[in-house]
C-alpha cells in the first residue's frame, strides 16, 4: 500500500528542479533520510527519479542537457513555465487536513524558505483554512460535556486526539507566525 504522502513526491521534486538547474542525484539527495529535506519528508532515490520522469511526461520538467563529472555524466533537469507555474501555486496553497502539517506544510515552509519566498503568507492561509475545523472540533468537545481537561467527557478517545491535535497544529501555526514576524522587523 502506498505511503498516504506519496503525493508529495511529484510537486516537491518540482519544486527542488524549480530552484534552478539541476539533475535527479541532487534532488535525491535532498530527499534521503539524511538530506536537507529528509528529516522532514524523505523520498526513496527509485521514487524520486520515477517522480521526475512523471514530470518530464507531464511538461513540468524539462532535460536541457548532460552535466560531465566523475562517472556516469548526469543530466540536466530544468522546471518549464508551466512547471513553474504549478510549483508556486501548490507552494501558495495551504494543506487540507490537519494530518497533513507534519508532512505537507512543514515541507512546502522549507521549499518556501529555499525560494526565498516569504513564509507568513502561507502560514496566515493555513490558519484562516484550519480556523472553522478547529472551532468545530472544540465545539464538539464542548457538546460531549467535556471541560476541556483529558479523559472528561464520553471516553472517544478518537474524537480527544482530533481536539487536541487541532489545538497543538493552531499554537504551532501562531508561534510560526510570530517568529517570521519578528524576523521580519
Amino acid at each position: 500500500m502506498p505511503r498516504p504522502d506519496a503525493a508529495l513526491a511529484e510537486p516537491v521534486c518540482l519544486a527542488l528542479v524549480a530552484e534552478g538547474p539541476t539533475h535527479g542525484w541532487a534532488v535525491a539527495s535532498l530527499l534521503a533520510p539524511d538530506g536537507e529535506l529528509g528529516r522532514i519528508w524523505a523520498l526513496s532515490r527509485p521514487l524520486t527519479y520515477r517522480a521526475i520522469d512523471r514530470l518530464v511526461s507531464a511538461g513540468l520538467v524539462a532535460r536541457t542537457g548532460r552535466e560531465p563529472g566523475q562517472g556516469r555524466a548526469r543530466t540536466i533537469l530544468a522546471a518549464t513555465p508551466a512547471g513553474r507555474r504549478r510549483n508556486r501555486r501548490w507552494l501558495d496553497q495551504p494543506v487540507a487536513h490537519l494530518r497533513d502539517v507534519r508532512t505537507g506544510l512543514l515541507v512546502k515552509l522549507e521549499l518556501r524558505r529555499r525560494a526565498d519566498l516569504e513564509i507568513a503568507p502561507l502560514l496566515e492561509a493555513q490558519q484562516e483554512a484550519f480556523a472553522p475545523i478547529v472551532e468545530r472540533l472544540r465545539r464538539a468537545g464542548e457538546d460531549d460535556g467535556e471541560a476541556g481537561a483529558a479523559g472528561e467527557g464520553d471516553g472517544d478517545l478518537v474524537a480527544l486526539w482530533r481536539r487536541e491535535s487541532a489545538g497543538t497544529v493552531e499554537r504551532f501555526l501562531a508561534a510560526a507566525l510570530a517568529e517570521e514576524r519578528a524576523r521580519a522587523r
